[in-house]
């Protein structure tokens, strides 16, 4: 197996993992009530603990997806995390998913199978000096910033949700692409890991995007606070893999077109994917007798 396809593989064993963890924490943060303490109830909570041992599952097999593999190529795949998602939320429910839910699945494992075969995202170079970190990191740091502020400030659960959900994504795409940084850089030089500032941002980047994370399934409906969290992600991960490390999708002409159009794809299915999900896990909640947080109308 070469490296590029061990580097999928890899990618969706942990988006597997995700997924398992998505589908406990998400139920766990969402019977917390707003005003409560969310950590204090979280650390209580059994079924979060397993959607945290899911996670560190996750991200260690992501790190070795990271090792062999593009970013591009990594960060793309655990968008299935919903497809794996979905079947489970529907069996806790007690129900079937309809064909329309099926359909849109298979339609994002197409865009996605497109993005990869016709982009071919190529290795960038992970020895990047600081001077090309500083810009790319400023950016992020304005829009994750001003995300999360507003998504504290307003009052509205769904732009909330939306809004934190959006910077903990974000956050877990700027460690992703740290990740391969000093997943590199340990291989080359231990020691030298311990001692660059790009190990210490990881373990910061990837702590408060997951309490943001946390905080959007606390505040609103998961409709909201979902895509925004799996969409963020790898739009993160690609601007620090292309910005940064050097990374390019090898593509021209009629292939850019096709390129676009996947990704359009890839980000309207999973949103309504994920929405599918949020709906059936609040269902699954009240019909357990648990508090349900609202649910935003669409407009």
């Amino acid at each position: 197996m070469t490296a590029s396809w061990l580097s999928i593989a890899l990618a969706l064993v942990s988006a597997f993992l995700f997924a398992c963890a998505s589908v406990a924490q998400q139920s766990a943060a969402a019977s917390v009530p707003e005003g409560t303490s969310l950590l204090s109830a979280l650390i209580r909570s059994p079924r979060w603990w397993v959607g945290v041992l899911g996670d560190g599952g996750g991200y260690a097999v992501q790190i070795a997806a990271l090792w062999v593999g593009s970013v591009l190529v990594v960060q793309p795949l655990l968008v299935t995390a919903l497809l794996f998602a979905l079947p489970m939320s529907a069996k806790l429910a007690g129900r079937v998913l309809p064909a329309s839910t099926w359909a849109l699945a298979f339609l994002l494992a197409a865009a996605l199978t497109v993005f990869i075969v016709v982009g071919d995202p190529s290795e960038g170079d992970t020895d990047a000096p600081l001077s090309d970190w500083i810009v790319p990191l400023i950016i992020a740091a304005v829009v994750i910033g001003g995300a999360a502020v507003g998504g504290l400030l307003l009052r509205t659960p769904g732009a909330r949700a939306l809004l934190l959900g959006a910077a903990g994504g974000l956050l877990f795409g700027l460690a992703a692409a740290l990740t391969k940084f000093v997943t590199d850089l340990v291989e080359s030089d231990l020691l030298g890991a311990l001692a660059a500032w790009q190990t210490y941002a990881l373990v910061g980047s990837g702590a408060l995007g997951f309490y943001l994370q946390q905080r959007a399934f606390q505040v609103g409906p998961l409709s909201a606070s979902l895509p925004a969290v799996t969409i963020g992600e790898p739009l993160g991960a690609a601007f620090i893999g292309i910005a940064v490390l050097d990374e390019r999708i090898r593509t021209d002409g009629a292939s850019l077109a096709i390129i676009a159009v996947a990704v359009f794809v890839m980000v309207v299915t999973t949103i309504r994917l994920s929405r599918t999900q949020a709906s059936t896990r609040i269902e699954t909640e009240t019909m357990d007798g648990a508090s349900a947080p609202p649910i935003a109308t669409d407009r």
